[in-house]
């Protein structure tokens, strides 16, 4: 099992940045995809970006592209997602995500416990 912890949430201006972190503890080796998901009230939870834990290979969502990158740091067990050009429908509880990968949630195994990003207008 891999414990997940997020950081980095907060209350923006539209057109503002942020950043997140997410430090992986436990059974790292066994991360394949590190990912980010985002839910807001009402929605459901969707695939923001991924990366591959040993690889090069990434995802974002087409709401993310241009805008967002996501990145590793495997000596820190640490995946970081760079927030730029926010916008209002931003808004969400930003979660970090770990397993096998794909684009739904239920590629994932493990999961943080959420950080809220809040972009007003």
């Amino acid at each position: 099992q891999v414990q997940l912890v997020e950081s980095g949430g907060g209350l923006v201006q539209a057109g503002g940045s942020l950043r997140l972190s997410c430090v992986a503890s436990g059974w790292t080796s066994s991360i394949v995809w590190m990912a980010w998901f985002r839910q807001a009230p009402g929605k459901d939870r969707e695939l923001v970006a991924r990366i591959r834990w040993n690889a090069e290979n990434s995802y974002y969502a087409d709401s993310a592209k241009g805008r967002f990158t996501i990145s590793r740091d495997n000596a820190k067990n640490t995946a970081v997602l760079q927030m730029n050009s926010l916008k209002p429908e931003d808004t969400a509880v930003y979660y970090c995500a770990a397993g096998g990968g794909g684009n739904n949630w239920y590629g994932y195994s493990d999961w943080g416990q959420g950080t809220q990003v809040t972009v007003s207008s």
